[in-house]
């Protein structure tokens, strides 16, 4: 079976790797432009490209896949499957029917929940206690085709983004390598998503990443757990931007942004409920440093407090 491949970031690149390893004929890989990046910004191969060049795929990048010129290549291989993770473009309709048993979705939630851009973010941010993947016979709408397989992973009470996007990357990636066997068997049918229960994973915003602890402690932390690493939380104290890596929720009140204390253990500033004590932080251009050792080069004292995002 010819199993095209469509994706970008990391998540993708450990579905494209696996299908690889299970031993599949792999004719071309589809991903986004390569980007500025790096100190440099030069331009940078995505992590698909790069694994398909370390296995000596044919690659192909374009801008948008709207036009006969741009579909030109996954015409040309005629794929049985065409496999999409984290590709980043909208397949037309034209491309969706190309394949003999069409595009089958990495997703990385249960659906219908999470449907949209960012399913681990959001899943984290709003404190579900489960997530997954679910593998989808792809249509025209946005991640609302029928569901062919699904399986959850329970979410811990200090998981991180990072920390899921590799569980259900690996999961992703397994899940892909069992179910192609059978899609070529006819052996699985997509089943129609729920109505009840959709939502949307919106898109993460540089607006959200910036803390008002005028939100109660518990929001906030899940928060700074959902971003991290990217696109990562940050307060401004003395007009330095700060990036908040880790944090615990805490006893205390007082004025939101307030500092109570500040010592080895972290730093307890007060939320609109609660407080929250940071355990790890950043300063522009630094390393992520435990509290101890951020509060010896960048000293806090009770009673500073940190700006709302209106201020």
């Amino acid at each position: 079976m010819k199993v095209a491949f469509a994706g970008t970031p990391e998540f993708a690149a450990s579905a494209l790797q696996a299908i690889l390893d299970a031993g599949f004929d792999v004719p071309l890989v589809l991903t986004q432009p390569d980007r500025p990046g790096g100190r440099g910004m030069q331009l940078q191969p995505s992590p698909v490209k790069q694994v398909a060049l370390r296995h000596g795929l044919r690659v192909d990048q374009p801008e948008k896949l709207r036009t006969e010129e741009q579909q030109a290549a996954l015409r040309e291989v005629a794929p049985d499957v065409l496999v999409v993770a984290a590709y980043g473009l909208i397949l037309p309709q034209a491309v969706l029917d190309l394949p003999r048993f069409g595009c089958v979705n990495i997703h990385a939630s249960l659906l219908p929940r999470w449907r949209g851009a960012a399913p681990i973010h959001r899943a984290i941010e709003a404190g579900d206690s489960e997530t997954g993947i679910t593998l989808m016979q792809m249509d025209a709408g946005l991640d609302t085709g029928g569901m062919l397989v699904r399986e959850a992973v329970p979410i811990g009470a200090d998981e991180t983004c990072g920390g899921l996007h590799d569980t259900l990357a690996a999961l992703g990636a397994r899940m892909i390598v069992e179910l192609l066997p059978r899609i070529a068997l006819v052996e699985v049918a997509p089943a129609p998503q729920p109505e009840e229960g959709v939502t949307y994973a919106h898109k993460i915003s540089k607006q959200e990443a910036a803390l008002d602890f005028r939100q109660t402690a518990a929001e906030l932390e899940r928060r700074v757990r959902a971003f991290d690493p990217f696109p990562g939380c940050s307060a401004n104290l003395r007009d330095a931007s700060i990036k908040l890596r880790r944090a615990q929720l805490a006893d205390g009140s007082g004025e939101p942004g307030q500092v109570l204390s500040a010592n080895g253990e972290g730093i307890v500033v007060a939320c609109g409920e609660g407080a929250l004590r940071l355990t790890e932080l950043q300063k522009p251009g630094g390393k992520r440093l435990p509290a101890a050792e951020f509060l010896r080069g960048f000293p806090i004292e009770a009673g500073e407090r940190f700006a709302l995002p209106q201020d």
